[in-house]
């Protein structure tokens, strides 16, 4: 046994200014500071107490009829009354279990993909079988099939929270492969490979949204023969996807550019291939770059979802209009939009805190 003990190092001092130090540094550290404080402040004295005099104090939340809520509050009533509408829009009441037995499926794929290392030699080949099964397993039970004895459901009848997921998982999952083939594509040395990708890139971003949704709901169904129907949720999807695609493309082009030259140069002096480059060395630093942009932009995304209602589809904005139609619950539009921004903002802040997780477990700059 050595005569040398290692002792565990003692934690750096720190200081403990309390909360009057915390004040002074982080809100009143200059005289700047401390008008912007003080007026943040007053904002929120003027605006937070009749908010939540409104939301919570005076709310009413057991009333059984809109008679019975008072007009100076919120009704929250109104949001039970309505809320398979909310979430499923006219989906059948008999068939809400099978987009709730979706959501359980989809829960438990996430919980198998946090603790894929379990797998060890197999994880991969878990996840990709699961995400190659998953779209089958959400299309059968949404859609339905007759072979398989599930009814089928046709899409006008989807809406509210459902749908709005279901359009933005679609163009989260569809468009971010397609935009790192892009951004590949842009960067590459074959001029007509990188022509075809910038042509597309700058032509589909210099195009509205809303425009092309218009397009594919409207124009696309001109091209194709009498008697070919096409799917008005399938042709908001293909738009929607053809539009964040050039979005994603860009940011990852950013990412590749901002990867140090010296790692090209390395990789090629191991001997790596191409594709094995960029497979293997140039890529995941990329994407590890590019985290905050393509979050951002998924983030962007979700919300843009919001269009599809000028094309006849109602995601859950549009069902807080549509629900105001009902003449036992009229003037409650206020509402339902305050409970759409909500669930908006959870799901949101939810999509913001995973990047943030996602960041710290592939910093390396430790």
């Amino acid at each position: 046994m050595s005569i040398f003990t290692l002792k565990k190092p003692k934690p750096a001092p720190q200081a403990k200014t309390g909360i009057l130090g915390w004040l002074t540094k982080h809100l009143f550290s200059s005289k700047i500071n401390t008008v912007l404080s003080l007026l943040a402040l007053y904002l929120l004295y003027v605006i937070l107490p009749p908010l939540i005099d409104w939301m919570i104090i005076s709310a009413d939340f057991s009333a059984k009829t809109n008679a019975e809520c008072t007009r100076e509050a919120a009704c929250w009533s109104y949001i039970g009354e309505k809320m398979n509408l909310f979430m499923y829009g006219l989906y059948p009441l008999e068939a809400h279990w099978r987009p709730n037995l979706l959501l359980v499926i989809t829960l438990l794929i996430a919980l198998i993909v946090r603790f894929s290392y379990l797998f060890k030699s197999f994880k991969y080949k878990v996840i990709l079988s699961l995400f190659a099964v998953y779209p089958l397993i959400a299309f059968f039970l949404l859609y339905g099939n007759d072979f398989l004895g599930i009814t089928v459901i046709e899409t006008n009848k989807w809406g509210g929270l459902m749908l709005t997921i279901v359009v933005a998982s679609v163009g989260i999952v569809a468009s971010f492969p397609i935009g790192i083939f892009l951004a590949l594509g842009r960067q590459s040395k074959m001029k007509a490979i990188q022509f075809l990708s910038v042509t597309y890139i700058e032509l589909i971003r210099g195009i509205p949204l809303i425009t092309i949704l218009f397009m594919v709901a409207v124009m696309l169904p001109l091209f194709f023969a009498e008697g070919i129907e096409f799917d008005k949720l399938l042709r908001a999807l293909i738009g929607i996807t053809m539009f964040q695609t050039v979005y994603i493309a860009e940011v990852i082009r950013g990412g590749l550019q901002a990867v140090p030259r010296g790692q090209h140069e390395a990789a090629d002096a191991s001997g790596l291939s191409f594709t094995q480059k960029m497979v293997f060395i140039i890529l995941p630093q990329a994407l590890k770059i590019s985290i905050p942009n393509i979050v951002g932009s998924f983030i962007a995304l979700f919300k843009d979802t919001t269009l599809v209602l000028i094309i006849g589809i109602f995601d859950m904005l549009a069902i807080a209009g549509l629900a105001t139609s009902d003449t036992d619950w009229l003037g409650r539009k206020t509402e339902g939009l305050v409970f759409v921004a909500m669930v908006t903002w959870v799901l949101l802040y939810l999509m913001s805190h995973y990047s943030k997780t996602l960041e710290k477990r592939f910093n390396t700059e430790h």
